[in-house]
């Protein structure tokens, strides 16, 4: 079977693209089909052509992986789709699975489209950093008018094939085996004429308002991104300008869009997230625990939330609390939350009351005996912590998994009280947890490999983002933040007001600084854990300025008044309480402020996460650059455009780093100083270790 499979059935050719898993345009893809092309044009017996994929999709895109090759070694889907607009003979598109990106663009030059039901069609560009650069921008808006088109672009959502009917993006819908369905509607329209096709078709219902209006939104949707803006100019393009002209400003704005920072960024993200599902040593052989009984303890915030996540897949929760106060208050919070989205549309009141019914809620610990698997979620104290599991090793069924959400503290030690720590791990949600989808997945010393497995498998079965991580304090993400939020209060200290340090990590795309995500997750969370650190190491109390803060009761959003106001509950507003306690501080401690540069702000912050995440690499806590990436984009907010933190270093050369931290006072890592040296990347770093493993 060739890569491009050419099947005459009668007078219709049909082009079968055999490109698994999910035939991309890659290499050979369009050399088959333009041979497909010469076979049809040069018999007068075949009357029209059929393309459409094996296996379970049509094209699911272009490969991305060509993105970086020289222009003329990559895979020519415009000058494909070139031909195919032009082609004399009618084409039909025969589309499942899914037709995106470069897929839909060849579906579109088609002259006719025909699809099962379950197919999706789509535009996703946007999410790697670029636009559809074979003709989408000016085909789609003359399809589905230029509001739908820009809501498909700007999204990157893909949209059923019942609605791509409606809309006129598909011709037809077939009922019966697709190819038969393709082969018949070709046959119906073998001897139209003249052939349609879009390139030809006005755009309707165009204004500039509308126009105006996207460039608007995307400054809330897409703040600070390039593509999403050259994106609305193509589609202005598509309505005022000629085709040809839209054609060709597209190719240049693509290449534009693909070569620029923001793009390698996304694509960095795209690839890291695939990788971080990878772990040495684990095959699609590992036995795996099926999990069909979740057990919580704790009603909490982050209890209710992970609760959340189990009952939305169908997986039966029983949630355990120490008192009838205390279960009613997280049963309410659980309702409240569903109740919330079925009010957005989101969930019809039925499945809500569907979802509860699978949550039994008791003050009884041993009804978790028949839980698979069994998280705690109380609060971060270690002999509660290590109390609970001794009681839990006594309950539990055999084999079941037992995971601690513990953000910081040693799963080795809280897995020591139990008679079996192979079954112990951590599972460490973000709040709110049945939003965030980061999950880091904890490897304690003794973590089985089937345990492990089974909660890689679990993180994708719930919609999380999962990361394994070892064990460490704060493990990868707190204990960056950690290093993070100590720079930021130095900062501070010398001369910085808080809504500086917060206003310069807006300015790089992330949506909250380090004292407005103080604020947000409360003070007193960081007050206590400073105040353990400190007993643990024989340390004096801690006094700093955030300290005292605390101590006079402001915590955070939670009291309404922390680092900032908030007379409206969540908006942050610039304290001058506060501003004299940080003078107070300053003059107590012999401190003269000084002016600080946004560049400084930035780079001592941002550079203090890369130096801790080296740090990270080096001790093994984490695999890969990449998995840190990851990490910090869906756990932390650090704008996916920017690479994480790891990437958005590469970008900045890594020598450009060392430097920085040098003139800072800081001390580089030792992996980040040596990369430094020898001219290479955490990204060159993570493929030769990959490399060093699959030896």
């Amino acid at each position: 079977m060739s890569i491009v499979d050419q099947t005459r059935e009668g007078d219709v050719l049909v082009l079968t693209i055999n490109n698994p898993p999910v035939n991309a345009f890659s290499p050979g893809v369009p050399e088959g089909l333009h041979a497909g092309l010469d076979t049809a044009e040069a018999d007068e017996g075949i009357r029209a052509v059929v393309i459409m994929g094996g296996g379970r999709t049509f094209i699911a895109g272009a490969d991305i992986k060509t993105f970086d090759l020289p222009r003329e070694q990559a895979p020519d889907l415009r000058g494909f789709i070139a031909r195919l607009d032009a082609f004399p003979k009618p084409t039909v598109a025969a589309i499942h699975g899914t037709a995106l990106g470069g897929g839909l663009e060849v579906a579109l030059a088609c002259n006719y489209r025909v699809a099962t039901r379950d197919a999706r069609l789509g535009l996703p560009e946007v999410k790697l950093g670029v636009l559809p650069g074979a003709g989408g921008t000016q085909r789609l808006p003359r399809v589905v008018g230029p509001q739908k088109a820009l809501e498909m672009m700007l999204s990157g959502n893909p949209i059923g094939a019942t609605e791509a009917k409606a809309l006129g993006l598909v011709d037809a819908l077939v009922e019966g085996d697709l190819r038969e369905g393709a082969v018949a509607f070709a046959r119906v329209h073998a001897d139209d004429r003249p052939l349609p096709r879009i390139s030809e078709r006005p755009v309707k219902d165009a204004s500039p308002e509308l126009f105006a209006a996207a460039r608007e939104g995307i400054k809330k949707t897409h703040r600070g991104q390039l593509a999403p803006s050259l994106i609305i100019d193509l589609a202005e393009m598509a309505a005022t300008r000629p085709f040809a002209e839209g054609w060709d400003a597209e190719a240049r704005l693509f290449m534009q869009a693909k070569d620029s920072p923001q793009s390698r960024g996304l694509r960095h993200i795209f690839f890291a997230e695939r990788e971080a599902g990878k772990i040495p040593g684990l095959t699609k052989d590992t036995p795996t625990t099926e999990i069909t009984r979740v057990g919580i303890v704790g009603a909490g915030t982050m209890g209710g939330g992970i609760a959340m996540n189990f009952l939305n897949v169908g997986i039966p929760v029983t949630i355990v609390e120490t008192s009838q106060e205390a279960l009613d208050r997280g049963l309410a919070t659980i309702r409240r939350n569903y109740e919330n989205t079925a009010h957005k549309g989101r969930l019809t009141m039925e499945q809500v009351e569907q979802r509860l019914s699978l949550l039994t809620p008791t003050l009884d610990l041993t009804a978790l005996s028949d839980a698979d698997l069994i998280i705690e979620a109380v609060f971060e104290d270690m002999d509660v912590k290590k109390d609970i599991f001794r009681r839990l090793d006594s309950i539990a069924k055999p084999g079941a998994i037992l995971a601690t959400n513990t953000s910081t503290l040693d799963v080795n030690e809280i897995a020591s009280v139990t008679s079996r720590p192979e079954q112990v791990i951590g599972l460490h949600f973000f709040s709110p947890a049945n939003v965030m989808r980061l999950l880091e997945i904890v490897r304690a010393d003794k973590t089985s490999d089937s345990v492990l497995a089974t909660c890689l498998n679990l993180a994708k079965r719930i919609g999380k983002v999962g990361v394994v991580v070892g064990v460490c304090d704060g493990f990868v993400g707190n204990r960056m933040i950690h290093r993070y939020g100590d720079e930021a209060r130095k900062l501070v200290e010398e001369g910085a007001r808080p809504q500086d340090a917060d206003a310069a990590m807006h300015a790089l795309g992330l949506p909250m600084g380090p004292f407005e995500m103080s604020d947000m997750a409360g003070l007193d969370v960081g007050y206590l854990i400073r105040q353990h650190q400190a007993k643990v190491r024989g340390l004096p109390k801690p006094d700093g300025w955030l300290d005292r803060i605390v101590e006079r009761g402001r915590k955070g959003q939670k009291t309404q008044a922390g680092i900032y106001d908030y007379p409206d509950g969540r908006k942050p507003v610039p304290s001058a309480e506060m501003d004299q306690l940080i003078r107070d501080y300053r003059a107590e401690k012999g401190i003269q402020p000084r002016e600080i540069s946004q560049e400084e702000l930035t780079e001592r912050l941002v550079y203090s996460l890369v130096n801790e995440g080296a740090k990270i690499l080096e001790e093994g806590i984490a695999q890969r650059a990449g998995d840190i990436d990851v990490i910090y984009i869906y756990g932390y907010g650090f704008p996916a455009y920017r690479g994480g933190p790891m990437g958005y270093a590469d970008e900045m050369g890594l020598k450009n780093v060392v430097a920085a931290l040098e003139k800072y006072g800081q001390t580089p890592a030792p992996l980040l100083k040596r990369l430094a040296d020898e001219g290479k990347t955490f990204a060159q770093w993570d493929r030769e270790k990959g490399q060093s493993r699959a030896a």
